[in-house]
């Protein structure tokens, strides 16, 4: 038997795809999920691209913030420089120990009474920041996991510790880095249903208006659930090709 299509964990996902798709196919036609109000169901399925557009937008945005951030953070960790790494670890404690609703609230409507804050940056930034002081870690364990003679070896061949670190252990470390990445992306995938206090219209904002508005709670909730759901199953599947790339570098 072909070991891909034996796989049980691949099994599952195309399940998982194939149901969710069904699902979301087929529930708006149902008599069930129409709202006794004008509009019908079907009327949530034709809001949600823009909400879909929003929770991806936000999430790939907030992405590469996070990345960034903490890219800088982790070689910050690593610095020889003390006031650098307290710096640092400041910043990460903080973070982590702040909630992310909290941080959200207190970037867009605390300071905001300081300086006008668009609601889609306050939440690429808040998620950015966040995460980023996650991936701070992340990016320092993945350094550290190469050995020290590998940069050692690239300067007695005349490199700089930059050129080392970006074309000798960077290339390595991606191999431990990419993973772990990939799961942060995909929990900011799901948090990014936070920004809706935001009023900010991405899917939950949308069937939350929805449902409000045609009192079916339970119909509209699943309705979003199976699109998230989703949703984080492609993305896991696009994360684990780009996982797969850099292990056959290996």
């Amino acid at each position: 038997m072909n070991r891909r299509t034996s796989n049980p964990s691949d099994w599952a996902w195309n399940i998982l795809v194939a149901g969710s798709l069904l699902l979301l196919v087929i529930l708006p036609a149902q008599e069930a999920f129409a709202p006794t109000e004008a509009g019908g169901f079907l009327a949530l399925a034709t809001l949600l691209p823009t909400g879909i557009g929003y929770t991806l937008g936000i999430t790939f945005l907030s992405s590469a913030t996070a990345v960034l951030v903490g890219f800088v953070a982790g070689m910050g960790m690593l610095s020889p420089r003390p006031a650098i790494r307290l710096m640092v670890s400041l910043y990460t404690e903080t973070l982590r120990g702040i909630p992310l609703l909290v941080l959200l609230f207190y970037i867009y409507y605390a300071l905001g009474e300081f300086i006008r804050i668009p609601a889609l940056l306050a939440a690429v930034v808040g998620f950015g920041f966040c995460y980023g002081a996650y991936m701070a870690d992340v990016f320092r364990a993945g350094v550290q996991a190469i050995p020290k003679e590998q940069a050692e070896a690239g300067r007695s061949l005349g490199m700089t510790e930059r050129q080392a670190l970006m074309q000798i252990v960077m290339p390595q470390a991606l191999r431990t880095i990419v993973p772990a990445v990939g799961n942060q992306t995909l929990g900011m995938l799901k948090d990014t249903s936070l920004v809706s206090v935001l009023a900010i219209t991405d899917i939950l904002r949308v069937g939350n208006e929805y449902a409000i508005r045609h009192f079916n709670y339970f119909e509209t909730y699943t309705y979003i659930a199976l699109l998230y759901l989703l949703l984080t199953l492609i993305l896991s599947r696009l994360l684990r090709k780009v996982e797969k790339r850099y292990s056959q570098k290996a």
